[in-house]
C-alpha cells in the first residue's frame, strides 16, 4: 500500500519540481554508482530504502535531504520507500510528533510503503523478535549480561588509542546469562543494575566493537504497547534488525553513524543465522553528509529548548528550520525539495549559507505566486485634483511569468497608501521615486506629483498633498514625457489592515555547532529575527479561503508572503514574509547551469 501527497498546493507536481528550476544533477554520485552496481551485479533484486525518523522532534530541512535521497533512489530503480517511526526509547516520544511526521513527508510529496495494517512501519512492533533474537545470543554465548555501571563500563571500553578491558562478568555461563535476562524482562531487577552486551572484541580498534550494550533496564510505558515495559533496546542493536526483518537494500544514512557500521554488520550477519537464512544477503549501510545551513541549528536538543523556554512561537515557528516551520513561512515543498538536489550527496561535510535555500524559494515562487497589492510601512497621499467621490478601476495582471493567470480590478480613488520608503524630502541622486516636485508613476494608473508635506510635530511625514494628470491614465502620457519611477498603492477607501511578520536570521553566529566558551544557543539569538509591521493589503486579501491561505504570493516590490495558519483570520488578516526579492544567488546558479548544458 502506498500513501499519496493528500494536500498538495502546488501547480506540478513533486516529481517535475527540480527540472523546472533548472538543471541540478550534476550526475550519478557515490550511492547511486553503488545501487546501479548492486543491481547489475545481482546483490540486490529489489531496491528498498527507509526513513527511521524517532518521533521526538519535529523534522528539519535536514530530514528532508535524509528523505529525498532514500526515496528518491527506490523511485528511480521502480524499488519501495519505508517511513519507520523509531519508537525504541519513548522518554520524549509523543503521538503529536507521529502525526507531524507523517504529515510533513505527504506534504514535501513523498509517497510511502506501510504495514500490513495500513499504517508506517514501528520498530516496536518487532520487540517480540527483538528479544527472542537476544536469547538466541545469550545462548550462543554470544551475548552476556553484565553487572557493570555506565560509568565503569566506560572505563573499560577504553578509547580509540587505549584497549578496551574485559568485563568481570563476561564469561558468565549462558544459561545464567539467559535466567537473568528472563528476570529483567520480567521487571525482578532494578534500574541500572543490568544490562545485556554483545561478546564481540574488547581489543577492537573500532571502541563500537567492544561489546556493546543491548538491552538495558528501563521501566516506561510505551504509547503503543500494552501495559509497562521492563527491557529497551539499544539503537545499534534494533537499527540493523529492523533493517533486516523490512529487507531493506541499502541503509542510508549520515556520516556520523560510519563507525557504527561494523556493529552494523554484525548483528545482521548473526540475525541471518538466527533465522537460518545464511549468508550476507542482508541489508548494506552507507553514510553520507548530513545538511548543515548557516545561522540555524539542525539540533533537536536545541530546537526543543528554544520551543520549551518560549523563544520562539512552536515548533512550526517560520524561523526555525523545522518543515513544518518552512511550510508556515511560505516556502513551497518544490523548493524544498529543488534545494536539498542542488546540495547533492557527497562524504565531505559543507556549510550551506540560508541564501542558497531562499533562491530556489524565489525561483519556484517567481514563476507560480499571483501577485498582489500591500503596504507595510505606509504613507498617506491625497491627489487634491481627484473628486472626493471619484473612483474608477485599473486591471493589473496575477502573474507576468503566466499569461494564463489572468488579471484582477484595483479600485482607485482620492486618498491612496504609499509605501513610506518611496518618499524621500531630500532624494540622493539616484533616487527616483516620489519627492517634493518630482512626478512619478503609479502604477497602472497615473503620473502624480507632490506639491506638499504635512508632518507631526515630531517632523515625521504624515501625508502628501500631490495633483494627478488626467491625461496620462494608464502609466503613460501623450506629450512623450517619460518618469523614472513607478510605485505601488492602495486605496485607502477599500484597503484591509493587517500585520506583516518580517522573518529574518534565527542567529547571528554562522555555525552554531562550534559556540564559543560558556555560551548557549540563547546567547546567539538574533534581537532583529522577526520585525512586525502594520499595514494594508487589497480587499481581497482578508478574505482568503483555506486554499488561498496556503499559497504563498508576491507583494510587489516587498517580497514573497503567505497568510500565517495559525493567526490569519478576516478580523485580523497576518502575512509572513517568505523571502524578499533581491537574489544574491541568481547569477551563480544562472552561470553553473550554463556551464552544465554546455
Amino acid at each position: 500500500m502506498t500513501i499519496d501527497n493528500p494536500e498538495d498546493n502546488s501547480s506540478q507536481s513533486i516529481a517535475n519540481s527540480q527540472s523546472s528550476l533548472g538543471p541540478t544533477d550534476p550526475g550519478p554520485d557515490f550511492i547511486r554508482k553503488i545501487v546501479t552496481e548492486d543491481i547489475r551485479s545481482g546483490r540486490c533484486g529489489k531496491v528498498v530504502t527507509r526513513f527511521p525518523p524517532e518521533p521526538n522532534g519535529y523534522l528539519h530541512i535536514g530530514h528532508a535531504k535524509a528523505m529525498s535521497i532514500s526515496a528518491d533512489i527506490a523511485a528511480e530503480n521502480g524499488g519501495d520507500f519505508i517511513l519507520r517511526m523509531d519508537d525504541t526509547n519513548p522518554v520524549n516520544e509523543e503521538q503529536q510528533f507521529i502525526q507531524a511526521i507523517e504529515q510533513d513527508v505527504a506534504w514535501l510529496g513523498f509517497r510511502w510503503k506501510t504495514a500490513e495494517s495500513g499504517e508506517a512501519y514501528y520498530a516496536s512492533n518487532y520487540f517480540g523478535i527483538f528479544y527472542d533474537f537476544a536469547c538466541y545470543l545469550a545462548g550462543q554465548g554470544l551475548a552476556y549480561v553484565d553487572e557493570l555501571d555506565g560509568e565503569t563500563m566506560n572505563l573499560y571500553r577504553g578509547s580509540p588509542t587505549v584497549p578496551g578491558k574485559d568485563s568481570p562478568h563476561r564469561e558468565r555461563p549462558a544459561a545464567e546469562s539467559l535466567a537473568l535476562l528472563e528476570e529483567m524482562n520480567l521487571g525482578q531487577h532494578p534500574e541500572g543494575t543490568y544490562t545485556l552486551r554483545a561478546k564481540i572484541d574488547m581489543q577492537h580498534v573500532n571502541v563500537h566493537m567492544r561489546d556493546p550494550v543491548i538491552y538495558r533496564i528501563k521501566y516506561l510505558d510505551h504509547p503503543r504497547l500494552q501495559g509497562r515495559c521492563c527491557l529497551f533496546p539499544m539503537y545499534d542493536f534494533a537499527h540493523p534488525l529492523e533493517d533486516a526483518i523490512e529487507q531493506i537494500s541499502h541503509s542510508l544514512c549520515s556520516l556520523e553513524f560510519e563507525n557504527h557500521r561494523p556493529t552494523y554488520d554484525w548483528f545482521v550477519d548473526k540475525f541471518h543465522d538466527f533465522r537460518g537464512s545464511g549468508g550476507r544477503s542482508g541489508p548494506r549501510q552507507y553514510e553520507f553528509a548530513r545538511l548543515a545551513m548557516g545561522y540555524t541549528t539542525m539540533s533537536k536538543r536545541a530546537l526543543r529548548t528554544l520551543v520549551e523556554q518560549g523563544l520562539v512561537d512552536g515548533w512550526d515557528d517560520p524561523r526555525l528550520p523545522t518543515v513544518c516551520g518552512m511550510r508556515r513561512r511560505g516556502f513551497p515543498a518544490p523548493a524544498l525539495l529543488a534545494f536539498v538536489r542542488a546540495v547533492g550527496i557527497t562524504k565531505v561535510p559543507g556549510m550551506i549559507g540560508p541564501e542558497f535555500l531562499w533562491h530556489h524559494v524565489r525561483e519556484y515562487l517567481n514563476r507560480f505566486a499571483l501577485r498582489r497589492f500591500a503596504v507595510i510601512d505606509p504613507i498617506k497621499v491625497v491627489i487634491e485634483n481627484y473628486g472626493e467621490d471619484q473612483s474608477e478601476e485599473f486591471l493589473s495582471e496575477n502573474n507576468p511569468e503566466d499569461s494564463e493567470a489572468g488579471q484582477r480590478p484595483l479600485r482607485f480613488g482620492r486618498e491612496l497608501w504609499i509605501e513610506r520608503n518611496d518618499f524621500m524630502e531630500e532624494p540622493p541622486k539616484k533616487y527616483f521615486r516620489l519627492a517634493p516636485g518630482r512626478e512619478v508613476r503609479l502604477k497602472h494608473a497615473y503620473y502624480i506629483t507632490c506639491n506638499k508635506v504635512i508632518k507631526d510635530e515630531q517632523g515625521r511625514v504624515l501625508e502628501l498633498l500631490c495633483r494627478y494628470d488626467p491625461e496620462s491614465r494608464g502609466g503613460s502620457a501623450p506629450d512623450g514625457r517619460k518618469v523614472k519611477g513607478t510605485i505601488h498603492w492602495l486605496n485607502c477607501k477599500d484597503a484591509r489592515p493587517a500585520e506583516f511578520r518580517l522573518y529574518d536570521l534565527l542567529f547571528t553566529r554562522e555555525n552554531m555547532a562550534d559556540l564559543e566558551e560558556g555560551k548557549s544557543y540563547v546567547d546567539y539569538l538574533n534581537p532583529d529575527s522577526l520585525v512586525v509591521r502594520q499595514g494594508y493589503v487589497e480587499p481581497a486579501l482578508g478574505q482568503l479561503s483555506g486554499g488561498e491561505r496556503q499559497a504563498a504570493m508576491q507583494f510587489l516590490r516587498l517580497g514573497y508572503f503567505i497568510a500565517d495558519s495559525k493567526d490569519y483570520s478576516p478580523e485580523k488578516p497576518v502575512f509572513n514574509r517568505a523571502v524578499g526579492l533581491r537574489d544574491a544567488w541568481a547569477k551563480e546558479v544562472k552561470q553553473q547551469n550554463a556551464k552544465k548544458s554546455t
